[in-house]
């Protein structure tokens, strides 16, 4: 009798049902790094430094990813390969958003309790602990549920619906919560709680069978644990490569460029422009809007294209980003309130044609023979600079402002270096 599952078929109806996961994610971001760091650099004065800590503690914990993605491949947990580990990570996450409200009560009774920094940390590290368990095996949980032809159009797709969630979930906290009050922002965490929690149940119940490890899965699972022991023989030889240290270093510059200003954004639009809450929590949903469109005209419009010939169009993308980030350096400089959106748009149309560049170019830049150990250190790079250049922006605008004693300034130096960076990477 066979044993072997048949290989599932491609289904429309369940590539939506996965994307709707992505709900969730995006509010519980845009809650994170849109409208809670305003709050605590803003509103209550706190410096950007922690706070941009804070945030970027999930990227500098990247590593984890791969241990999850490791574990769901050879280990079930509660009987499933997959959805177990998606729901206790993405359960994580839910309890970390009243707790995220508990912190915020602390601050608003008085500035001076450390008890609400405590707190706070808790909250980031189940946060950040829960997205990394849970991320990894939810991709490849879609990828399972795919035929093996269409398994990049289904991960291509719930990727593309995460971003095209995020402007529309800034949108409507923008709509729910016009400036802080602590009565607003607890509304916003039960709504981001109960709409994710739900999203995360919906959208991938019933989609994994129950797992059954045979003999062979048992043999592969104790083959795949000691290539995993003998993973740093396998990154001494990919850096040895001098080209594979260049494109790491690539990826390094230009995520960190382009992410400097994910905690200060926010704060930016408050103490120089005067934004309300509102207003700037609209501001992702520019720049990220404008990527998302940009990524699906991209699709379409190279997808016959190599992956070796996308260099230009990465190009083309990192230039547009910078004049988009030396943009809003000219807007923090001259407070004109009119350009910000615009050089939001510019810098998210850039970022579109960047993003869907550079990953055609992590497929050249990956060895058949090592493309889970190349593709594990592109994302980690990726991730990890990212967590650091969210810290230094945070960094660099508390000291800026500390020598400059000038929002407008120190903000504008921090944009325009980020331009000045993501225009080196084109090098």
């Amino acid at each position: 009798m066979n044993t072997e599952p048949s290989e599932p078929r491609f289904n429309w109806w369940l590539v939506l049902r996965l994307c709707t996961f992505q709900i969730g994610s995006a509010m519980g971001d845009i809650l994170v790094t849109s409208i809670w760091n305003r709050i605590m650099i803003v509103n209550f004065d706190f410096p950007a430094l922690p706070v941009g800590l804070l945030i970027a503690l999930r990227y500098l914990l990247s590593p984890l990813s791969l241990y999850a993605g490791f574990r769901s491949d050879t280990t079930t947990f509660l009987g499933m390969k997959r959805t177990s580990y998606i729901w206790l990570g993405r359960a994580l996450m839910v309890v970390s958003f009243p707790l995220l409200g508990v912190s915020i009560t602390l601050f608003d009774a008085s500035r001076n309790d450390s008890f609400g920094w405590v707190i706070a940390v808790i909250s980031f590290l189940l946060y950040g602990t829960g997205t990394l368990l849970s991320g990894s095996p939810f991709l490849a949980l879609v990828r399972d549920a795919m035929p093996k032809e269409r398994q990049g159009l289904a991960l291509s797709v719930v990727e593309t619906a995460l971003i095209l969630c995020f402007p529309v979930a800034a949108i409507s906290f923008s709509l729910i919560l016009h400036e802080y009050t602590l009565a607003g922002f607890w509304e916003l965490i039960a709504i981001t709680a109960v709409v994710g929690a739900f999203f995360w149940v919906f959208a991938i119940f019933g989609v994994e069978q129950r797992a059954v490890i045979h003999k062979a899965a048992e043999h592969t699972a104790e083959k795949t644990r000691a290539q995993f022991h003998e993973f740093h023989n396998t990154f001494a030889k990919i850096w040895q490569d001098s080209r594979a240290r260049a494109f790491m270093l690539f990826l390094a510059v230009a995520t960190f460029a382009a992410w400097a200003q994910e905690a200060i954004l926010e704060p930016f639009g408050a103490e120089v422009l005067g934004a309300t809450l509102a207003e700037t929590t609209r501001y992702s949903s520019y720049w990220q809007g404008a990527t998302a469109i940009l990524l699906i005209a991209a699709a379409f419009i190279w997808r016959k294209r190599r992956p070796e010939q996308q260099t230009p169009i990465a190009k083309i993308g990192l230039g547009i980003m910078g004049i988009g980030m030396v943009w809003l350096a000219l807007t923090s400089l001259t407070g004109i309130r009119w350009m910000v959106n615009p050089a939001l748009l510019v810098f998210g149309i850039g970022f579109g044609l960047y993003t869907f560049s550079a990953f055609q170019l992590l497929v050249v830049m990956t060895s058949d023979k090592a493309a889970g150990a190349y593709l594990g250190l592109w994302t980690v790079t990726i991730l990890l600079t990212r967590g650091l250049g969210i810290f230094s922006g945070g960094a660099l605008r508390d000291g800026l402002y500390a020598l400059t004693q000038s929002h407008s300034v120190a903000y504008g130096i921090i944009f325009g270096l980020e331009g000045v960076g993501l225009w080196i990477s084109i090098l």
